[in-house]
């Protein structure tokens, strides 16, 4: 147990590191956001997979997923912080693409069978065909992404891209929704920490990405971290973080959507390698914003090395489109319009 002059410094140093590390107002360098061990020590809690409603059932890596979701008492699911997991073997092909070749990842990706049926299942548990949910750094607050399609002031779509309307539609309001779990200075760890929940509508020992899932009961998820933290196991600690991640989504029967970044501040495209890695595993989609910005001027990236350029979100306009704001928007939007058609069975448009 901490002394309350070190619980005191610990709560100090943390406010601390957030106003300086809220990535919104200052380029985003690896070791400012808290670390695992500092969250760890204040919560003195390990991050629980409180919104599990059922069991998921299914292979990984070497062979492709095939889900079997079996309904379990809330009461039981609770029990356990993380879901029981039984291998089992594949009847179909697996056509998972290789992670090794993500740079190849097309930028708006095909849902698997394993996807499909876990949608259903949500569905059946209660969660909202109509809503998805963002989880997230300060590239995903609703200053910048996406709230502006809930306001027909602040976009256009153009004739190239009229089919999207649909989509904007079917998911008004979540396009502005302020998520619990996006916040300037979020991370992998701190999204699973209840020190960061909103106390105010969030429930006691809860983390700001459970709260995100009960309050919203969303069917689809987009995902995207892009910051490691420390000096050491960096990589590592952001694959661990972010299993837990999409487990805790999986476990809530809604589908992730991870998400590649622009940047590389951490050398070698790791976190992106990383996120290619889990996606196969899990057999999840991936939007591949890293090759959507490919063709922009410095790849969409001011000279931080991490911050987008900023355009307007008029897409009729194609001078916009050489800006990686505009293009994020846009290619966010074609992702959650593909998935939400592929995940109902409806005809694709705009391929």
């Amino acid at each position: 147990m901490l002394g309350k002059n070190a619980v005191k410094f610990s709560w100090l140093a943390l406010i601390i590191l957030i106003l300086i590390t809220a990535c919104e107002i200052l380029p985003a360098i690896p070791g400012n956001t808290p670390s695992p061990e500092q969250i760890s020590e204040i919560t003195s809690t390990e991050p629980t997979a409180t919104t599990a409603s059922f069991t998921i059932i299914y292979p990984k890596r070497s062979s492709t997923p095939t889900a079997t979701l079996q309904p379990t008492s809330s009461e039981t699911a609770s029990e356990s912080k993380t879901p029981t997991r039984t291998p089992t073997v594949a009847a179909t092909p697996d056509v998972r693409l290789d992670p090794a070749d993500w740079q190849n990842w097309p930028v708006i990706p095909t849902v698997s069978g394993y996807a499909k049926d876990l949608y259903q299942q949500g569905l059946v548990n209660g969660n909202d065909p109509n809503r998805f949910s963002k989880v997230g750094d300060c590239q995903n607050i609703t200053t910048y992404f996406l709230a502006m399609f809930d306001y027909p002031n602040q976009y256009s779509l153009g004739e190239d891209y009229e089919y999207l309307q649909a989509a904007i539609d079917h998911f008004s309001g979540s396009f502005s929704r302020e998520s619990i779990a996006t916040d300037g200075g979020m991370n992998v760890a701190a999204v699973l920490a209840q020190i960061w929940a909103d106390k105010e509508v969030c429930e006691s020992l809860e983390s700001p990405l459970e709260c995100e899932l009960r309050l919203n009961t969303p069917s689809i998820v987009l995902i995207s971290m892009e910051e490691t933290w420390g000096r050491d196991n960096q990589i590592e600690n952001y694959e661990k973080y972010m299993r837990q991640v999409i487990e805790i989504v999986i476990d809530a029967g809604a589908v992730p959507i991870l998400t590649t970044k622009a940047s590389n501040l951490e050398g070698n495209h790791q976190i992106n390698k990383v996120i290619a890695n889990l996606a196969y595993e899990y057999d999840i989609p991936v939007w591949n914003f890293w090759l959507a910005v490919q063709p922009l001027k410095n790849h969409g990236l001011l000279e931080d090395g991490f911050h987008l350029t900023h355009g307007l979100n008029f897409f009729d306009n194609p001078s916009n489109l050489k800006n990686a704001w505009p293009v994020r928007n846009l290619t966010a939007l074609q992702v959650i319009d593909s998935v939400w058609r592929q995940l109902n069975g409806m005809p694709l448009i705009g391929d």
